[in-house]
């Protein structure tokens, strides 16, 4: 099965975990995840299936809508619930109003420093093991863009939030930051991802509604093959292009825009390859789909 799956990940579940059960329901052992999400975080988790995988580089910009609850009073080294506690309990004594100020702190381009427990990759190996391990995790501030944080209200010692971030952000490090920033701690206690690129929870199936789902019906379920990477036109060939573009060879395609990638179909459904634009209407493919 090839396409594009979009997954409402549910809490306690890792996202590997997920990948293994979309192999079980539709049969492909060729899934690949589009950015993780922790185990207690839930919410949009976009799959790339069968040969669709090797379109996974054309997906790694692609900016993320949260919204989630951090609790004031400690931090965790973690950053989040499930890690163990840092810094003594204390109160927060800081109103919505005054968190709210040193909110506006996390808007634009900043440098944000990764929790050691992620998949940032040292040296090829995820800093989450080396943490585990007990070694120490030499992890490198991030160029990131947090488009929107807004704090939606505050329960006791327990903010609400939405935020809007660039990839490679992280919500966990602002929850741990603004708790320092606030004179007592803080940790990330809940996230839901309700927005991927352009998947939207709208486009999400959950796990139970997978497991009913008849495998030959699950194909009608994925977004249509020309809705993805919509910053890319499409256009389609006759046959005689469509084999010299499985070969590798350059070709001439119908007349599109100056965007210098193209999505090259050989049917409604049936993407080919994703080529450049060499010039005019000459195009060499970079990624063959067969």
């Amino acid at each position: 099965m090839n396409g594009l799956i979009v997954m409402d990940k549910p809490a306690g579940m890792t996202s590997h975990d997920v990948v293994n059960i979309v192999r079980r329901a539709t049969g492909e052992r060729s899934v690949g995840h589009l950015g993780t999400l922790d185990p207690m975080a839930t919410g949009v988790l976009p799959l790339l299936l069968g040969k669709y995988t090797r379109l996974a580089q054309y997906f790694s910009q692609a900016e993320k809508r949260y919204t989630g609850t951090i609790r004031f009073g400690w931090a965790t080294d973690s950053f989040d619930a499930d890690g163990e506690r840092t810094t003594e309990p204390a109160t927060l004594t800081k109103s919505l109003e005054e968190l709210r100020g040193l909110a506006t702190h996390f808007h634009g381009e900043m440098d944000q420093m990764p929790p050691a427990f992620s998949a940032k990759k040292i040296n090829g190996v995820p800093a989450y093991k080396l943490a585990r391990a007990g070694q120490e995790v030499p992890v490198k501030p991030a160029r990131i863009v947090i488009h929107g944080f807004e704090l939606t209200g505050l329960d006791g010692d327990v903010a609400g939030f939405a935020m809007h971030v660039s990839a490679g952000g992280y919500v966990r490090s602002v929850a741990q930051e603004l708790g320092q920033m606030a004179g007592c701690g803080a940790h990330l206690t809940s996230l839901r991802r309700t927005q991927a690129g352009l998947f939207t929870l709208d486009q999400a199936i959950t796990v139970d509604e997978l497991k009913q789902i008849p495998r030959e019906e699950i194909e009608g379920r994925l977004p249509h093959p020309r809705t993805l990477l919509e910053e890319m036109p499409s256009v389609t060939v006759d046959a005689a292009t469509a084999g010299k573009l499985r070969n590798g060879m350059q070709a001439n395609v119908p007349e599109f825009s100056a965007a210098p990638l193209v999505k090259v179909f050989s049917g409604p459904r049936d993407l080919l390859a994703i080529v450049r634009r060499v010039a005019g209407t000459l195009v060499q493919p970079v990624v063959v789909m067969g």
